[in-house]
């Protein structure tokens, strides 16, 4: 077995050490700084490169860690596993996403506990599931985005095999799989990589410290590093596609910009597959060129998370104000309009969050709807807060059901967060096991500090190394059983129906949503073709003013609802949503 590192840090010899057993390695003559050799080796056996008289050091590009962060890799032979399922073709246009975290969608937290309720998942209608970052980290208990072996699959989790069992099994019920990929940062304890070369430079910096070397000396092969991981996932685990977290913070100033090369790396590999992957942005920049395709000059991702959408609608919603929603909350119903039919909010307008101007405005003769995802919750919009209270936790049955006629039949690739589709009342919690004490404290302490700034005692504000703030976070899925978490979720199933059945609802077509409201009686209505949405936030009934064709009929309603009358209202009882035909 062919085993190589790239190791420009080594000063005179890298030595690999197989299940205790020294095999000095040779320099490449042909790859400046790295280090290569041929030792017979079987799925399974633990290894390690030593620079030099340095200890003996995980693979930077090891597929499994068995023992965690700072054991040793374990050789992983992805041809034994006998694939049962071809992935489905899916494509964006009419995708509904759910977002997972393994470690709290089941009691068990494991990959094939998860894989276990997938038939749930699919039988809500769900095209995706997206799997938060799956990549190892010290101690069991996380979020995942302080990552720090971005080529492996966390141990606790169940380690390769267990992902691909899970990807198998959501490929046999029909689904795709999305999963969240951290490039911008890797998490500040079990990082070995700054031992082998210069993965990290001074050159810029970001919240977590030194940048990742995308630009610097040494970068090429850096790319090419987080480059082959993303590849690795698709290839390797059948990954449908990738969710890129914080895309805004991956510092790079070379005139080919990584995510460029990353999406041009991403379509040819789909090519040669005969199958459809694609890239999923996050990003804070409120920039359309992210999705622009790259023939014209854009960076050719292939859709973006857009935080527009939720801020708008979560302050019509919940009236919250504070931080990042004061622009919204001015006018939240012509906010969440704006954001319905031109995508950002902020398009180039002030935001007094930034004290600047933000954002650029949508093409929308170009840009299909489907290059933006839209959600009412996400992990980050629950997790960050000070008590990680779900929507469900402060708003009515009607409201929630208003969020997911929003969410499910607007123009965007919806997106729902774990239990949202029940309005489940367990919170979703920031939570860690970080093995070093004085990083477990500086977190404890950063966390309570943040929230206690903002009027929270420090009591309140949960320990994230307590594990009952992970068990906390675990779906209740007796809530499924019981009103209204019942009726919500039949709500949802209704509404993702007709989603999948109605090609109004898959229009990639932004110019033809036409949006009307109330900001003083709390409605709004959108026309997308023959089907109209109409939502009442109100605590009031509305009359809606629809006018009538004599052919309306009602194809979905919260709360019992009639078409228009012939005067053309529509009389909407409070805090309800109706889905409306006229063709």
């Amino acid at each position: 077995m062919l085993f190589e590192v790239w190791a420009p840090h080594a000063r005179d010899r890298v030595t690999l050490e197989l299940n205790g057993t020294g095999h000095p390695l040779d320099p490449d003559p042909l790859r400046d700084g790295w280090w290569t050799g041929t030792v017979p080796a079987a799925d399974g056996d633990r290894y390690g490169f030593r620079l030099d008289d340095g200890p003996v050091r995980p693979d930077p590009r090891g597929r499994r860690l068995p023992d965690g962060p700072d054991g040793l890799s374990a050789v992983v032979d992805h041809a034994a596993y006998a694939w049962r399922h071809e992935p489905p073709r899916l494509l964006l246009r009419g995708a509904v996403l759910y977002e997972l975290h393994v470690g709290t969608f089941t009691p068990e937290g494991t990959l094939d506990a998860a894989a276990a309720r997938l038939g749930e998942v699919a039988g809500l209608g769900i095209t995706h599931v997206e799997l938060m970052p799956l990549c190892p980290f010290p101690g069991v208990r996380g979020w995942g985005y302080d990552g720090v072996a971005p080529w492996a699959v966390h141990e606790p989790y169940g380690g390769p095999e267990a992902l691909k069992r899970f990807t198998d099994t959501a490929h046999g019920l029909g689904m795709g799989v999305v999963l969240d990929v951290v490039h911008n940062h890797l998490g500040p304890s079990g990082n070995h990589l700054p031992v082998f070369g210069p993965y990290f430079t001074d050159s810029h910096h970001t919240p977590w410290g030194a940048a990742v070397n995308l630009d610097a000396a040494g970068s090429d092969e850096v790319r090419a590093y987080f480059l082959g991981s993303a590849l690795a996932w698709l290839r390797d685990y059948r990954i449908d596609g990738l969710r890129l977290d914080a895309v805004h913070a991956l510092a790079d100033d070379r005139a080919l910009t990584f995510l460029e090369e990353l999406s041009a790396a991403v379509d040819e590999l789909a090519g040669e597959q005969g199958r459809r992957h694609f890239l999923i942005a996050e990003s804070d920049l409120a920039d359309p060129r992210s999705t622009t395709p790259r023939g014209h000059g854009g960076l050719g991702l292939h859709a973006q998370w857009n935080d527009d959408f939720h801020h708008a609608l979560h302050t019509a919603l919940t009236g919250e104000s504070q931080g990042y929603y004061a622009d919204f909350a001015r006018a939240p119903l012509a906010a969440l309009a704006k954001t319905l039919t031109r995508v950002f909010f902020h398009d180039g307008t002030w935001s007094s969050f930034r004290g600047r101007h933000h954002g650029r405005p949508v093409d929308r003769e170009r840009t299909p709807a489907h290059r933006f995802l839209g959600y009412a919750q996400t992990h980050d919009q629950i997790g960050n807060r000070a008590l990680g209270d779900r929507l469900s936790a402060s708003l009515s049955p009607g409201l929630l059901a208003c969020a997911a006629a929003l969410v499910l039949t607007g123009p965007s690739v919806p997106m729902l967060f774990m239990g949202e589709e029940w309005g489940a009342r367990t919170p979703w919690q920031y939570f860690t096991d970080h093995t070093d004490p004085e990083l477990a404290d500086a977190v404890r302490r950063g966390r309570r500090r943040e929230f206690t700034a903002h009027g929270w005692a420090e009591n309140e504000v949960p320990d994230p190394q307590d594990p009952a703030t992970r068990d906390r976070s675990v779906l209740d899925r007796a809530e499924r059983e019981r009103d209204p978490h019942r009726r919500l979720l039949a709500w949802h199933r209704e509404l993702i129906a007709l989603r999948r059945t109605l090609p109004d609802l898959t229009d990639p077509d932004l110019g033809a949503v036409k949006v009307a409201f109330d900001e003083d009686a709390r409605w709004l209505v959108f026309r997308r073709g023959d089907v109209r949405v109409a939502v009442n936030l109100g605590a009031e009934p509305a009359a809606i003013p629809l006018g009538s064709n004599g052919r309306d009929r009602v194809l979905a309603a919260w709360l019992p609802t009639e078409a228009p009358a012939r005067d053309g209202l529509l009389r909407l009882p409070p805090e309800s949503a109706v889905v409306l035909s006229d063709g």
